[in-house]
């Protein structure tokens, strides 16, 4: 009995040592930061495009070190370990379990750090460093991103390096292919996903401004008319056009129209046309708010508010034409249109020749100079 009741308590010994020595699930983020004695550290989750999230925070002890625990753990991510204005981001991978990051506060932010547990965060550390030493240049980050192990970190290090900046936008379409591929519905990859789509629409809209300049040739437009008619605008080169964006809820847009009539009336029969592009319609915005019956309902309606306008004004020309997006309307983004009534003339060879017309004593000064 003696020897039974000895086995069992050395059974009981070693199970219990066993479950000790077992490492413990969830996530722990820890270290020793020289000069932040008595500070606060914080814990961000970085959001691309959007303001980091403090996820946790903890008093750093008189010492310089500080543990933060998150029991079930966290998600594949970034994250920034924080210190006043100081700051170090770590790439953590899913189950990851301890981090620990030793360094100086004043070089905290340089990267000169020494960081433990974490084999991705080691790699993001050293490529900031040559990223912050100017020793890696734009070939190099697209080089990284193709070929880097981990995702977290080809979309990092082009966050970092690229920024918004939309002439290296294939950079970071790399980056977030990769994301979706192997990272598919997290936070991070549709955060990273709704950037890089911000900065594709701006970087579009500006190549598109550069190219919407008087002795450029004029981008092309071709929408349909309110009876399903297509027409493109290069369709009339060998004429002058006025290209003319106008609603029928614009009060300046309808007081305008009798100018344009006017001018049109005069030198229609001279090689002179209008092509009218409508910013009636539902916006994205609006649209999102509707079933696909109202939105249908609703664009009807408006398109029926456009033609009532054409026929009121007596706006005879047939180049009448819209997306019904109104403010997202494509051609108005392209042009640059933010205010209406925006006129701009376009000479016989389809090279803009003025970006800003209005009245009909002017629209008749640049077209005279044309026609």
């Amino acid at each position: 009995m003696n020897k039974l009741s000895t086995l069992l308590g050395l059974l009981v010994v070693l199970l219990f040592m066993g479950s000790c020595n077992q490492e413990q699930p969830g996530t722990t983020i820890k270290g020793s930061i020289a000069g932040s004695e008595n500070l606060q550290v914080f814990v961000d989750r970085v959001v691309y495009g959007k303001a980091n999230a403090v996820i946790a925070k903890s008093e750093i002890d008189g010492k310089g070190s500080f543990t933060l625990n998150f029991p079930e753990g966290l998600e594949a991510g970034i994250y920034n370990v924080r210190i006043g204005a100081k700051r170090v981001s770590l790439a953590l991978e899913e189950g990851t379990r301890t981090v620990e990051v030793t360094g100086q506060i004043s070089t905290l932010q340089n990267y000169d750090v020494t960081i433990t547990g974490s084999e991705t965060s080691e790699v993001l550390a050293k490529t900031m460093i040559q990223l912050i030493s100017r020793q890696m240049d734009v070939q190099g980050v697209t080089n990284f991103v193709d070929t880097v192990e981990s995702p977290l970190l080809a979309s990092f290090i082009a966050f970092r390096a690229i920024g918004d900046n939309g002439q290296f936008i294939d950079i970071h379409k790399a980056a977030l292919n990769r994301m979706n591929n192997e990272l598919p519905g997290t936070e991070l990859t549709e955060a990273y996903g709704t950037f890089v789509t911000a900065v594709d629409q701006i970087y579009q809209q500006q190549l598109m401004r550069e190219r919407v300049r008087v002795g450029n040739p004029a981008p092309d437009i071709s929408l349909s008319t309110p009876d399903g008619k297509t027409y493109s605008l290069s369709d009339l080169k060998g004429q002058v056009v006025l290209l003319d964006f106008w609603a029928s809820w614009c009060g300046p847009c309808r007081r305008e129209n009798p100018n344009v009539v006017k001018v049109y009336n005069k030198y229609k029969d001279q090689g002179f046309t209008i092509f009218s592009v409508s910013l009636d319609g539902v916006d994205d915005r609006t649209a999102s708010r509707l079933d696909a019956g109202q939105l249908a309902q609703m664009k009807e309606s408006q398109k029926q508010r456009w033609i009532s306008a054409i026929e009121q004004d007596n706006l005879t020309w047939p180049y009448h034409v819209s997306d019904l997006k109104k403010w997202n309307c494509a051609p108005a983004q392209a042009y640059g249109v933010n205010s209406i009534p925006r006129a701009f003339m376009i000479d016989r060879d389809g090279i803009i020749v003025s970006t800003k017309v209005r009245g009909a004593q002017q629209i008749e000064q640049e077209l005279l100079k044309h026609i």
